[in-house]
């Protein structure tokens, strides 16, 4: 992951905008009624969202449209990848876990990777809102933001896929797996 400079150079930016454009019209079902061009348009005006998406692309998110908000006019971004994304497994819930972990930490946590990032890590409705648009986790398990009340008794929520239903766990926030990691939102 690049640190410090949070802009792309023309040529990644172009490389990244192809990959996203590809992704964006495999899939139409994620964002049916929406224009690339208006989408192209929104991320070239902002270089600094178009640095987070390849930042999710490159820890193996594939990033793709799976709505506008009519409010702000803002399109969302969600992981899109069949399982958790790779490069942002085996990372505990947040900082506060992390710091409290004795023995054989990991190298570091969701949120902090994700504020790395530019991201926000996906709600437990978000969650469930991509999963209407196909089938995510069926091997792997993300973490989701979880409420103040459940990580201050030490507790994060996860979810994932199994039996054709959508399953929302708990877990100490310090613990961490090969096989979970979280998926990102991103607003542009």
């Amino acid at each position: 992951m690049t640190k410090g400079n949070k802009e792309l150079s023309p040529e990644q930016r172009e490389e990244l905008l192809e990959i996203l454009k590809a992704r964006f019209e495999k899939n139409i079902n994620r964002h049916d009624g929406l224009e690339w061009a208006d989408v192209q348009a929104k991320l070239v005006a902002n270089p600094e969202k178009l640095w987070s998406l390849n930042e999710m692309e490159g820890t193996g998110g594939e990033p793709d449209v799976v709505g506008l908000d009519q409010e702000t006019g803002e399109y969302l971004f969600y992981d899109c990848s069949a399982e958790s994304p790779k490069g942002r497994r085996s990372v505990c819930f947040d900082r506060a876990a992390l710091d409290a972990r004795k023995n054989h930490k990991p190298e570091n946590s969701a949120m902090d990777l994700a504020a790395e990032i530019g991201i926000e890590l996906l709600t437990e409705e978000q969650y469930r809102e991509l999963q209407k648009l196909g089938k995510f986790d069926l091997k792997t398990s993300s973490w989701v933001q979880t409420p103040a009340n459940i990580r201050k008794l030490g507790g994060a929520l996860f979810c994932d896929r199994r039996y054709d239903t959508v399953f929302v766990y708990h877990n100490g926030a310090d613990s961490y797996y090969a096989a979970r990691g979280f998926r990102g939102a991103l607003r542009v």
